[in-house]
């Protein structure tokens, strides 16, 4: 009797603690608008690989590429409400959150990769995504979609004039509206998903992203034009639920912290890597690509300049903060 009352003991002691360590997983849903394949889903990729690993399974990471949860927008008001746990998108789309943020879409800012690692992983970037705790988002750390290029299923872009009159999809924020008029093109702001069929049904005549967005998402099969311009640079911010951030224990926060930072470094170098790769597919599927000469691309910097005052003026100490950033790294 005494065995058998010492056995039911063990037994309901066993099984409140398989509820407590059940009670304890989490799920994670992770959304962004790249397909499979592209260097951000690649990322997201091996972030869900280091969380399950180091949290030996009670994290567990379910990823949604290709926009399946919506579009950005979308995103950023589930992630607010606490109906989905992470997402990745491009950091300047946050400038409807928090102004400041419109600094990450000003045209010609970085002039390479390495001013932007320096900029993104130091005090800056990291004062950034400090701004966004207040909007219901915070920030684990920053992917790389890389540096815009615009495309075009009209004509052959070779000189500035050739932008005008082109209706290209922007992204749908103001700055972005701003310098595709001053070029003289028609801005038309659309979520990414309705991108392709936009191009394909001919209601939009081009686009800009990198060239493993348009690559990875088959762009060259309704676009026969892409131009070489590097115009922007997008870091992408690697955001998490503020909501579901305070439910987590010290020790999840860590893992998810070291995951985001472990996965950073391996999907900008996945990013860089496939820029070449992405090129020749374009070239091989039929793309005709194009380089401006010097003085035109002189001249494409130059009508950016207006576009660059104007929406600096609302955020002037966060642009000359990061203009400083990035005159320490060019001496």
């Amino acid at each position: 009797m005494k065995r058998l009352f010492i056995k039911t003991i063990f037994a309901t002691i066993t099984l409140a603690a398989l509820g407590v360590a059940s009670a304890q997983e989490k799920t994670i849903k992770f959304a962004t608008q790249n397909p499979v394949g592209h260097p951000v889903t690649l990322g997201m990729e091996k972030f869900k690989e280091v969380v399950e690993k180091n949290s030996g399974g009670k994290l567990k990471v379910h990823l949604f590429p290709g926009g399946t949860l919506g579009s950005d927008q979308a995103n950023v008001s589930a992630l607010q409400g606490g109906a989905l746990e992470m997402v990745s998108l491009n950091s300047g789309i946050l400038a409807a959150q928090v102004k400041d943020f419109a600094v990450y879409d000003f045209p010609f800012m970085f002039g390479n990769t390495k001013e932007a690692d320096a900029v993104v992983d130091g005090a800056f970037g990291k004062k950034m995504h400090a701004k966004l705790e207040d909007k219901g988002m915070i920030g684990l750390t920053y992917f790389e979609l890389g540096f815009r290029n615009l495309t075009s299923g009209k004509r052959v872009i070779k000189k500035v004039s050739d932008i005008e009159g082109l209706k290209l999809r922007v992204i749908p924020n103001p700055i972005n509206v701003d310098w595709v008029k001053a070029l003289g093109a028609n801005p038309t702001p659309l979520p990414f998903p309705e991108v392709y069929a936009a191009m394909e049904q001919g209601a939009i005549d081009g686009q800009e992203n990198p060239l493993t967005v348009i690559n990875a998402n088959k762009f060259y099969e309704v676009q026969k034009h892409v131009a070489l311009t590097n115009h922007q640079y997008n870091p992408q911010s690697v955001l998490i639920s503020k909501k579901f951030w305070d439910g987590l224990s010290a020790i999840d926060k860590k893992i998810l912290s070291d995951a985001a930072n472990e996965a950073s470094v391996y999907q900008r170098k996945q990013a860089r890597d496939q820029v070449s790769v992405a090129l020749e597919n374009l070239k091989k599927n039929g793309m005709q690509v194009s380089e401006l000469p010097a003085s035109e691309m002189v001249l494409l910097r130059d009508k950016m300049k207006p576009v660059i005052a104007k929406h600096g003026e609302a955020i002037a100490a966060t642009v000359a903060e990061l203009q400083t950033e990035l005159a320490k790294q060019r001496k």
